[in-house]
């Protein structure tokens, strides 16, 4: 049998640094905004599915993004 380390072991679980936690707060921030902007666009020609996806996926990107900067 195998070797393998035990996937349910907890690790090494610090906190990340400051700086990393604003670097993909940052990253999720800019891909909320284009997804916001696909809703925006996708709104005003008419798309209504299209738009609410587009909406879906920017409040997405911003929650995670924040848990992300905030939780740590």
């Amino acid at each position: 049998m195998e070797d393998r380390p035990d996937p349910n072991a907890s690790g090494d679980r610090r906190p990340r640094p400051l700086i990393e936690r604003i670097g993909l707060a940052a990253v999720a921030a800019v891909l909320a905004a284009l997804f916001g902007g696909v809703a925006l666009a996708a709104w005003l020609g008419g798309e209504g599915f299209l738009a609410v996806m587009g909406a879906t996926g920017c409040l997405m990107t911003a929650w995670v993004g924040g848990l992300t900067l905030f939780r740590g």
